[in-house]
């Protein structure tokens, strides 16, 4: 009998191994491999800090999807960052609401300062225009977007990107921070979620 069962408290939570998760049936084809992960993020970190040298550069992610994405790129980023997060509200299930609501706002001021939006994926474009609105009423200097993966054949709305990692086609991805109602988000890779 465990400590927890001991004193009448709640058991330990279930844990999932990654293995496990990979012989899942809902996991499709693999997109895109750890390897060319980690190796395209050293290649976005390295590009921002010759972009953003000398300049009080901001990061900001997008919870909860951007967290893997995010801090291998500030594993990546060579000159002083400052980061923060925002939390957004736009998907149930597969779909998106095409409701965006704000759930965390940021901690610290931007005024004035060069902000990097980090996203893990753009598809329509409608979060990310949300977003990008907000933050340019807080007066930075400047705002681009930094996503790891885009979707353009999913846009309704165009903004530009400054670095992408990779293009997905029009399928439901997960893996590397993405989930499927809060699922698939520890595989090392990205892959297709196959229809239920």
């Amino acid at each position: 009998m465990t400590a927890a069962h001991g004193a009448g408290g709640p058991e330990a939570p279930e844990t999932v191994a990654v293995s496990d998760i990979t012989r899942d049936p809902l996991v499709g084809q693999v997109l895109v491999p750890e390897r060319e992960l980690r190796t395209r993020i050293r290649e976005i970190g390295e590009a921002i800090s010759v972009d953003y040298a000398e300049k009080p550069l901001v990061l900001i992610g997008i919870l909860r999807g951007s967290v893997m994405f995010m801090a291998d790129l500030l594993r990546s980023v060579s000159i002083p960052v400052s980061v923060d997060f925002l939390a957004i509200s736009s998907y149930v299930g597969r779909d998106s609401s095409g409701v965006v609501r704000l759930l965390k706002d940021l901690d610290h001021p931007i005024a004035g300062k060069d902000v990097l939006l980090v996203e893990d994926i753009i598809d329509t474009g409608l979060t990310l225009s949300y977003v990008l609105r907000v933050l340019r009423t807080r007066g930075p200097e400047s705002v681009s977007v930094c996503t790891l993966l885009n979707k353009p054949r999913s846009r309704l709305i165009d903004q530009p990107l400054k670095y992408v990692g990779f293009e997905v086609p029009d399928e439901f991805v997960v893996g590397y921070g993405l989930d499927f109602n809060q699922r698939y988000r520890n595989l090392p890779y990205i892959a297709v979620l196959k229809p239920e």
